[in-house]
């Protein structure tokens, strides 16, 4: 049976994105519920596939609750639905994750905001050899699906330590490492979208390879794991 993300769960969203507040929530509560088991059986299926070529510790789905206690955006509920797929031991590193939102679908997969000395372990290895990150960014598979890192998370000119006129600034300034791939909401709806999803994901293993090995030793490239 092909396991499909049914158009009614995007219904369910824009209906929420219109009335957001508990009452209305509390009202059409068995639609979300039903939504809830059709999406997860939906992540089963993708983390089952994943698991073929990968080893998954476990999935993540993100609550629909908003927190909204440092927000001027007092809305209760996300009006998306977003899980990640976390891979498993010390020695797998990055993530995979998927949002799913009427007109806003995407999947992504890398680093977001690493903590402080992975971050300085990424900008070292690219600042003493960028050519094997370059090599997988520029992979024309990998450049058709992702583009590049997004750049939405940099500093504005060299983090501390680190020279502006350095040849690989442009990937040293970077907070984050991650990149994603829009769908449109008929993609969502096909039956080929696990397919086409996990074939995004796919594209991500040499870049997770690397990234393994970067930041599971040091820059003399001596094993951190015990």
């Amino acid at each position: 049976m092909q396991v499909r993300i049914p158009e009614l769960a995007f219904e369910f969203l824009k209906d929420l994105k219109k009335n957001n507040h508990r009452d209305w929530m509390q009202e059409h509560k068995k639609r979300y519920q039903s939504n809830e088991k059709e999406l997860k059986a939906f992540y089963a299926s993708v983390m089952e596939k994943l698991n073929e070529e990968d080893e998954i510790e476990k999935t993540k789905v993100f609550r629909i609750n908003r927190d909204v206690r440092f927000s001027k955006d007092k809305t209760p509920y996300n009006v998306h639905r977003s899980v990640s797929f976390s891979r498993a031991g010390a020695h797998r590193r990055g993530g995979y994750y998927l949002r799913l939102e009427p007109g806003n679908s995407r999947m992504a997969g890398g680093f977001f905001s690493p903590e402080p000395k992975d971050l300085l372990r990424i900008r070292k290895e690219f600042e003493m050899d960028d050519q094997e990150i370059r090599d997988i960014l520029d992979h024309p598979d990998f450049k058709k699906a992702f583009g590049g890192f997004n750049t939405g998370y940099q500093v504005k000119t060299a983090p501390k330590g680190f020279s502006k006129d350095h040849p690989s600034i442009d990937l040293i300034k970077n907070k984050s490492f991650f990149v994603e791939h829009k769908f449109t909401d008929k993609e969502v709806f096909a039956n080929d979208f696990l397919e086409k999803l996990v074939y995004h994901y796919g594209l991500l293993r040499p870049y997770f390879d690397y990234m393994s090995d970067v930041l599971t030793t040091d820059l003399n490239g001596v094993s951190l794991i015990d």
